[in-house]
């Protein structure tokens, strides 16, 4: 029985794995997309250099850890704003770039970026889902002030 067990186990992970939301793999794709017509253009490499590679393997992080999970807005109208300086600086270079270049390489991406860019922001993640343990709920801050 537990051979069985262990088989419908990695059948659940797979699910868990395979079900992604499809826009936060279109998402993905759209970044490594943008990212490649970059680096291609302005790097002139085949595949991704390393600094590229880096930028977006740290996109997928941040998509990862979005406390909208598949309700994510774009990130140009997010209120939150989970990217460091540098790398947002660097992500707005190549949207900028590549944004009007991905109409004619890939312009599916491109006009579904496009659409969900159009989709009013959700309401923001409730604070005990955002805050980490050693905070202070905001509404207890609100009590401890004079």
């Amino acid at each position: 029985m537990t051979g069985v067990n262990a088989a419908v186990s990695v059948l659940i992970k797979d699910v868990k794995v395979t079900k992604e939301h499809r826009r936060l793999r279109r998402e993905r794709k759209t970044v490594r997309a943008m990212v490649g017509l970059y680096c291609s253009h302005h790097h002139g490499t085949q595949g991704l250099c390393g600094d590229c590679s880096e930028l977006a393997s740290y996109a997928d992080r941040r998509l990862d850890l979005c406390p909208y999970g598949s309700d994510k807005p774009s990130c140009a109208k997010c209120p939150i704003h989970c990217y460091r300086p540098d790398p947002r600086e660097k992500m707005r270079e190549i949207m900028r770039f590549s944004g009007p270049r991905m109409l004619i390489r890939h312009p599916w991406l491109a006009i579904m970026h496009l659409l969900d860019d159009r989709r009013a922001p959700p309401p923001l993640p409730s604070v005990k889902t955002r805050q980490t343990s050693d905070e202070t709920p905001d509404t207890d801050r609100d009590k401890l002030a004079p």
